[in-house]
């Protein structure tokens, strides 16, 4: 078998790794490029595989870098399953549509200039009814499951705690009697987030594809960021202007959100309108109450107590592009949270536009600002940038709070993969920049484990590795216990031995669970 890497590779956007079983054909996500010019120009180049070849798509969540090319994959000829959490499914139902949308509004107004100058026009990547079209072929699947997708091939999804529904996703592959368990990490979360539950920790792989995002830093405001956050928002108030703060729609603006009514409830913060401009945001936002279920137990408790961590008085929305637009002719201060988070796409860019040359207002950054992207430059310290044509002087304020990043940094990057045993071949750096990814990676070696950085399309072929099993004391003693319970069909046995053996089996399967390490071969119960 092979992994081929056709994104996210010596960069943070594209993520998509094809793995050929010779039998069975999968993709693991299927991400949009952001960035610089080049690497966007990704997304209008054909795929290098035929779609129509692949068999199935694991989406590790809902993150546009991790599935904003799937309808165009679609498009161009994919029939096969798209396998992913539940709350993944319901967030890229709102996800994809909308990036299709902005697609086509962004198209819209570049082609406007370019009919003006009597140049060809140019199609979008994909629309709106195309994103929404792409709901029809995701299956659901369960935290925990072990599911057989094909007859060489099995999947589990495991909590990465990221964002809502994010995961890493483990793939069993049986090759010539012998079975490969590889590892995908996804995007591996910070601890102790709002709403997520702290990352899944493995122990067992034989490969491990791992991101690097936060490779080569560490978190600097994990403790104090919603003191930072309460400053932002005091001192942009007693300036009179307006706080800006780009933010992804699934995640980072919940998370954000969930730390202004923490300050509100406090009294720590002036009473000021908080607006979430981005229907996405806000469609994200009745995902992540419908899913409280699955949040932590902090999130849990509030709502418990009848405190709803996303509803506040002054918190209100702007659905509509007039609504939107109205915003910018409002006096006053107040809190503006809008998409994109890297600023790259979306309603932000028009608050940028009218707000970064003005000395009262703040920009606040709460999130990863990749390279190539306008957030990127405006928080590196570019006097000017360009603005829909147009130059902008920067004059407002700039911020950044590191410690609302939902990425595990270095430290929580090493601790994740030091789990794993001396099963562990080798693992795969990607998701992140050169530095990033060639830090980590280093790190890695030093703890003696084989580490490589691929390049973009490169392939390598994968040597299957035979599984490893519990220990056969346990099977058999769990071999002797079921035989005894098949004679209660047979009536020899009473129910109080019944229900002695049935309480036994259950100590024995979680004895079968630790030995193998929380993953594979635990014997069917009949």
């Amino acid at each position: 078998m092979y992994l081929q890497f056709l994104g996210a590779a010596q960069t943070v956007t594209g993520s998509c790794f094809l793995l050929d079983t010779g039998m069975t054909r999968l993709l693991v996500d299927c991400g949009l490029f952001q960035g610089s010019k080049e690497v966007k120009e990704r997304n209008y180049q054909k795929f290098p595989v035929n779609p129509a070849t692949i068999d199935f798509v694991l989406l590790t969540h809902a993150h546009i870098d991790h599935c904003g090319l799937l309808p165009k994959f679609i498009k161009e000829g994919f029939k096969g399953r798209v396998i992913a959490t539940s709350a993944t499914t319901d967030l890229c139902g709102i996800l994809l549509p909308d990036c299709g949308h902005i697609q086509e509004m962004e198209v819209e107004r570049k082609n406007r200039k370019y009919r003006r100058q009597g140049r060809k026009t140019i199609e979008p990547i994909y629309t709106a009814d195309d994103g929404a079209g792409a709901l029809k072929f995701f299956e659901r699947a369960n935290y925990n499951e072990i599911i057989p997708i094909s007859p060489d091939v099995k999947i589990r999804f495991r909590d990465a705690g990221h964002i809502l529904g994010s995961s890493s996703v483990v793939v069993w592959v049986s090759e010539n009697g012998k079975e490969t368990k590889l590892n995908f990490s996804g995007d591996i979360g910070n601890i102790n987030q709002p709403f997520i539950k702290d990352p899944h920790q493995f122990s067992e792989a034989d490969y491990v594809i791992m991101e690097s995002t936060y490779g080569n830093r560490s978190h600097e405001d994990i403790d104090n960021k919603e003191e930072l956050l309460r400053q932002a928002i005091v001192d942009t108030y007693e300036k009179g202007g307006k706080l800006l703060i780009p933010a992804f729609a699934t995640g980072r603006t919940q998370d954000v959100l969930y730390s202004i009514n923490q300050l509100s409830i406090k009294n720590a913060i002036p009473k000021i309108p908080i607006y979430i401009d981005s229907p996405m945001a806000v469609a994200a936002t009745e995902v992540f109450k419908k899913n409280y279920n699955i949040c932590d137990d902090e999130v849990n408790d509030l709502v418990n107590k009848g405190c709803d961590p996303l509803a506040m008085p002054n918190l209100r929305t702007a659905l509509t592009m007039e609504e939107s637009q109205r915003l910018n002719y409002l006096t006053g201060s107040y809190v503006i949270i809008s998409a994109s988070g890297m600023c790259d796409a979306g309603r932000i860019k028009h608050h940028l536009r009218h707000n970064l040359w003005r000395s009262d207002c703040t920009v606040l950054f709460v999130g990863y600002q990749a390279e190539g992207t306008l957030g990127r430059r405006i928080l590196s310290g570019e006097k000017t940038v360009r603005i829909h044509g147009e130059q902008v002087a920067v004059k407002a304020e700039i911020r950044h709070i590191d410690g609302f990043s939902a990425h595990a940094d270095q430290s929580g990057l090493l601790d994740w993969v030091k789990n794993f045993n001396n099963r562990l071949k080798k693992v795969f750096v990607v998701h992140g920049e050169p530095t990033a990814s060639g830090e980590l990676a280093r790190l890695i070696r030093e703890t003696g484990v084989e580490a490589y950085i691929p390049g973009w399309l490169e392939k390598v072929e994968l040597t299957p590795v035979t599984s490893v099993q519990p220990p056969a004391v346990l099977v058999d003693t769990w071999k002797n216990i079921h035989q005894k319970m098949e004679k209660v069909v047979q009536g020899g046995l009473t129910p109080a031995k019944y229900s002695v053996l049935l309480r036994q089996m259950a100590e024995l399967e979680a004895q079968l669970n630790e030995a193998v390490a929380d993953e594979d071969t635990l014997p069917k119960i009949g």
